[in-house]
């Protein structure tokens, strides 16, 4: 493990050497072991350790300079340190970034969450297991192409010349299942289910095979679906998804670049449904992978992002928070440019709703389980999108599989179109999220 008090020591004597008055670094160290198989058989173990560190370094004239190295003893700290003051002088005059004002301040919740590390083994032994339960769960299921167990612990730091000293661990355990079945007769049809936890022996792995097994079951019997305006609801993973692919609503740096469905102007304004309210939380307790510092060592937190359906927060890294008039939020993720990223999204109901509804009871409503190929079918700046899914059409409360079909609108529109947020949530990789219900989305059958 790097000892950041010593890296620090070293840093600033080589700082001192090199004449830098200012110089910051940020890295992780990643020791990682992971398996996949195939029908029982060992199909691919890797074990690998990294170590990355992304080195800042300001000349007189407030100009920095940036690079990065594997390298973090002393020799190979003091050239990345002079790299990085040598290209200084090639960085920008305007909007140059500065230290975070935060990047000194306490850190009330420290994340140094670590479970125990497993063998290769026995990451072997758990994926053949569940592997084999996958399959004799259903005679139509031919394989599970697409599989892995994984574990990481994963080391932070961040420090600066102006004393700040960051730094913390914790361990990832993950599982993801993607079966295939055939029928005679019948198109080959999949489904996939994932779960992470802080460790393999409190990994859920049984319950990542019931529920690949259960959806792939729900999706042996299918039909088509004419095309037309339907009730639409998104499981909390698909609207995840959908929300993350428009996160330029929400991004500082994408406002400020011109590349964003919102202006600084938008804070205060209605933008979906008063039932919907959202916030970026790293530290909530459902995420496995909570972080309590940023790229630029700003303390992470709560940031209310939709309050009752109004935009109410910006995420911010400290330049953007600087052009603003704002504050940071924890959100930034430094480089050649820094630029801003959420962490946990957490979506629940803001004002109650007027009426319920229950899917056990619907009627000509279509539940989207999962939204697919959001690479290409989501126009980020124009706000539209158009995806194929997977996912059932819902007649007196039975549901259907649907053989092949797409959804499509506007984002801002489908905000406020929300009627529903269902009380209970999904907990996935990406956030925490209910069943959100739409009206009135194109839905085209194929």
């Amino acid at each position: 493990m790097v000892q950041v008090a010593v890296l620090a020591e070293q840093a600033q004597s080589c700082a001192q050497r090199l004449g830098i008055p200012q110089f910051d670094l940020y890295g992780a160290q990643v020791d990682e072991t992971s398996v996949q198989v195939d029908h029982g058989e060992p199909r691919q173990v890797k074990a690998s350790h990294r170590c990355s560190v992304t080195v800042r370094a300001w000349n007189d004239q407030g100009q920095v300079g940036v690079t990065s190295t594997t390298d973090v003893d002393e020799a190979g700290l003091e050239l990345a340190l002079q790299t990085a003051f040598e290209a200084s002088r090639f960085g920008l005059r305007e909007h140059a970034p500065q230290f975070s004002p935060e990047a000194t301040l306490p850190i009330a919740q420290p994340c140094n969450d670590k479970g125990p590390l497993a063998l290769a083994g026995d990451l072997l032994e758990q994926l053949v297991a569940a592997e084999k339960a996958l399959l004799g769960s259903h005679p139509a299921i031919q394989g599970v192409p697409y599989n892995g167990l994984a574990q990481r612990q994963i080391n932070r730091f961040y420090l600066n010349s102006h004393q700040a000293l960051r730094q913390e661990e914790h361990t990832l355990a993950s599982v993801f299942l993607y079966s295939k079945a055939e029928q005679e007769g019948r198109k080959p049809r999949s489904a996939g289910a994932m779960r992470v936890a802080r460790s393999l022996d409190e990994l859920d792995i049984q319950g990542c095979v019931q529920e690949a097994a259960e959806k792939l079951m729900s999706h042996l019997e299918y039909e088509r679906i004419p095309s037309g305006k339907y009730t639409v609801v998104f499981s909390g993973e698909a609207f995840l998804s959908l929300l993350g692919a428009f996160s330029n609503v929400f991004n500082a740096q994408n406002i400020l670049d011109n590349q964003s469905l919102s202006t600084p102007e938008s804070l205060g304004k209605t933008i979906a449904s008063p039932l919907l309210s959202v916030c970026d939380d790293a530290l909530h307790p459902t995420n496995v992978g909570a972080i309590s510092f940023d790229g630029e060592g700003t303390p992470t937190r709560r940031v209310p992002l939709i309050t009752n359906g109004v935009l109410t927060h910006f995420l911010h890294s400290a330049g953007t928070a600087k052009r603003l008039g704002a504050q940071p939020t924890g959100h930034a993720n430094i480089g050649a440019k820094v630029t801003v990223a959420a962490h946990y999204y957490h979506v629940f109901a803001g004002a109650p709703p007027e009426s319920t509804y229950d899917l056990a009871t619907a009627e000509n409503v279509v539940w989207i389980d999962e939204l697919q190929a959001l690479h290409a079918g989501v126009k980020p700046l124009q706000g539209s999108f158009s995806l194929p899914f997977q996912g059932w059409w819902v007649r007196q409360g039975e549901r259907i599989s649907i053989e092949a079909a797409t959804v499509a609108g506007d984002f801002l529109e489908l905000l406020k179109s929300i009627f529903y947020v269902e009380p209970e949530p999904q907990v996935t990789p990406g956030g925490l999220c209910p069943r959100i219900w739409v009206a009135d989305l194109s839905i085209t059958g194929q």
